[in-house]
């Protein structure tokens, strides 16, 4: 298994002098392609801020990201910005959809912004396994929360990209619905070789990931193989998150 992401002595502060503060500290870990990845923490642990720096989206005080190959650090914004639409997919808490346009259209958005050719046969593909098949002319207004966040998904793989990172992606979504979303994210990890990076405060949302981080105080503090709920609550527990 290759590396999707790595992070060697990653570190982020903000501000400065007295008023500085450290949202990461000297975090190394190595994200593996075609695994799926959860982050999880006390609030104000890191958890943003480790998801933004993995994905290009802020740039670390110091330390090295690599996606692939490609080292992060050097590149200019424009760069970026290119990178992050041909090479990284988007599931946000907030399903940030065009309302004026149709769930093709909203799916279709990052290939055209960056003028690239359209596999319809992919799209058709993406759009069945989100179970949108039948609501491609439909506009955001006219769907449930969960099938908004199934568009948002269905966007975020239609690049086909390296890694999908997910923040708190079924935070607003009721318990059966959060479930279906989850299930997709599972399923594109183990029927595409999707990689998926996950920040969710939620021990059963965890539980569908392949090994789950701990973060406090902006440092890896843990990592839990095939995690359960009840094990994932347990040990956040006793990082002092729900005491």
């Amino acid at each position: 298994m290759s590396d999707a992401v790595v992070m060697t002595s990653v570190s982020k502060v903000y501000g400065r002098g007295g008023g500085a503060v450290a949202a990461l500290r000297e975090v190394s870990v190595t994200l593996p392609s075609g695994g799926f990845t959860a982050v999880m923490g006390p609030s104000g642990s890191g958890k943003s801020t480790f998801l933004h720096c993995a994905a290009g989206l802020d740039r670390p005080t110091s330390g090295s990201v690599r996606l692939g190959g490609t080292e992060l650090s050097g590149m200019g914004e424009t760069a970026l910005t290119e990178l992050r639409r041909e090479r990284i997919g988007f599931v946000f808490q907030a399903y940030n959809l065009v309302p004026s346009l149709t769930v093709e259209q909203n799916v279709l958005l990052p290939l055209k912004l960056g003028r690239a050719k359209v596999d319809r046969e992919w799209l058709a593909e993406v759009l069945r396994r989100v179970g949108l098949g039948d609501r491609a002319r439909h506009r955001p207004a006219e769907l449930s929360g969960g099938q908004q966040q199934r568009v948002a998904l269905a966007r975020a793989l239609v690049t086909r990209p390296e890694v999908v990172f997910g923040d708190e992606p079924t935070g607003a979504l009721d318990t059966m619905t959060a479930r279906d979303v989850l299930s997709l994210l599972r399923e594109t990890v183990d029927a595409l070789g999707q990689t998926v990076v996950m920040v969710t405060h939620d021990p059963v949302a965890a539980s569908y990931a392949d090994t789950v981080l701990f973060l406090a105080d902006g440092r890896i503090v843990d990592a839990l193989p095939a995690p359960t709920p009840a094990a994932v609550a347990d040990r956040m527990t006793r990082l002092g998150a729900y005491a």
